[in-house]
This record gives C-alpha cells, structure tokens and sequence, in this order.
C-alpha cells in the first residue's frame, strides 16, 4: 500500500506542479489557449493564488513524507488539493465542460485516496 500510494503521490505532484506553474507564471492569453476559456470567468489573482496553491500543495505530497518532517502534512496537502478540485469541478460544471469536470473529480478521487492513506 506505501508503494501505491507513494506512486500516487509523486504523479499527482507532478501534475499539480505542472498546473500550478502554468497558473503563476503564463499570461492570461497564454492560459486560455492551454486551459480554456474559464480564465475569463475567474479574477487573474485568483487565478495566479490557485498556481501557487498548486505549487504548494504538489511539494506537501512529496516533502514531509520523504524527509520524515511532520508527515501528517502530505495528507493535509492532499486534502487541500481534494478542495482545489471541488472548486474546479462547480467551474467546469458551470460552463458545461464535462471532460474537465471528468478529469477533475479523478483528481479528487486520487487526492482523497492519498489523504486518507496518509493518515
């Protein structure tokens, strides 16, 4: 199960960095033709907050349990990132996109798995 749950992590940390980089740094041009038209529908800043939440959270999957410093924060980081994607899931939802709101609530489901996991 560690092993499960460690590959879990380490491809949803990817996937959040990958993300999250893309939020904080791209111009909002550049998002909408990587991740679609909803950058219309949300304030840049919280756009680039998101990014850095998903910064944030990818290294909480990874750090606390790999150098064994409060490793109850990778299920809390994973918990966060299970909050993220409701918040994307009502977005997508709103704007009728269900191959996004399909992706998102597989993040959710693999983000729960790995909180629960964890603790």
């Amino acid at each position: 199960m560690n092993t499960v749950l460690w590959v879990l992590q380490i491809a949803l940390a990817l996937i959040f960095l990958g993300a999250g980089l893309m939020k904080a740094t791209q111009s909002l041009a550049t998002l909408e033709t990587r991740v679609g038209g909803w950058v219309h529908d949300v304030p840049l800043p919280v756009i680039r907050l998101t990014g850095v939440a998903e910064i944030l959270g990818a290294a909480g999957l990874i750090l606390p349990r790999a150098l064994d410093i409060a490793p109850v924060l990778t299920a809390l980081a994973a918990g966060g990132l299970a909050i993220a994607m409701v918040g994307a899931i009502v977005v997508h939802a709103r704007r009728g996109e269900h191959r996004e709101v399909a992706f998102n609530g597989v993040l959710l489901l693999l983000t729960l798995f790995v909180a629960v996991g964890r603790l």
